[in-house]
């Protein structure tokens, strides 16, 4: 299969000369063929890849935008969840003092990290890297933190770790695909 670029490449080389011959068009079987020649035609597929090729870099930087939207979604959206699980915990005798800490240190550190993200995204911004479309969100600014703050009620506090595990775990991917995407002097 890599023979005839391979090929091409080295009559290329060469300075072949190549003669350019026009090939008849048919469309849908219509009896009246128009003579395109082989260079047009090159010249149709040359410009649907170019544009074929500035959609996907389009849609990739959107792609990249929108992670980090979703990103500070899923961080606003546990901090009234884990703030309200913490003060449950705190108060509650069964558990130890080291589970309340532990929530608590969680808390802080999704408040860091939710700023740690706005800074990036600003940098991001000031760089030219991303949009001025991607901004931050505070507590309530979200869809997803009054839902969350809601279902907090009937859940039990396995299921609500098991949930902050799993969403923690999905941003901790999604930073590393952006860095991927974007710091690409990191080879990932």
């Amino acid at each position: 299969m890599r023979r005839a670029p391979v090929l091409l490449l080295a009559l290329m080389c060469l300075n072949v000369e190549f003669k350019v011959f026009s090939a008849p068009l048919c469309v849908h079987g219509d009896s009246g063929c128009h003579f395109i020649s082989v260079s047009d035609l090159f010249n149709r597929v040359i410009q649907y890849s170019r544009r074929m090729h500035n959609l996907s870099s389009d849609l990739y930087s959107e792609f990249g935008e929108e992670l980090m939207q979703v990103i500070l979604q899923l961080l606003v959206a546990w901090i009234d969840p884990l703030l309200q699980f913490y003060q449950n915990i705190a108060h509650n005798k069964e558990f130890t003092n080291f589970s309340s800490s532990k929530v608590l240190e969680m808390s802080n550190m999704l408040h860091e990290l939710k700023t740690g993200m706005e800074k990036l995204i600003q940098k991001m911004q000031v760089m030219g890297i991303i949009s001025n479309s991607v901004n931050g969100l505070s507590p309530g600014e979200s869809d997803l933190s009054s839902s969350a703050s809601r279902e907090v009620q009937p859940m039990n506090d396995y299921e609500l770790l098991h949930c902050f595990r799993r969403d923690s775990n999905k941003i901790q991917n999604y930073l590393r695909i952006l860095k991927c995407s974007i710091a690409t002097e990191h080879a990932c």
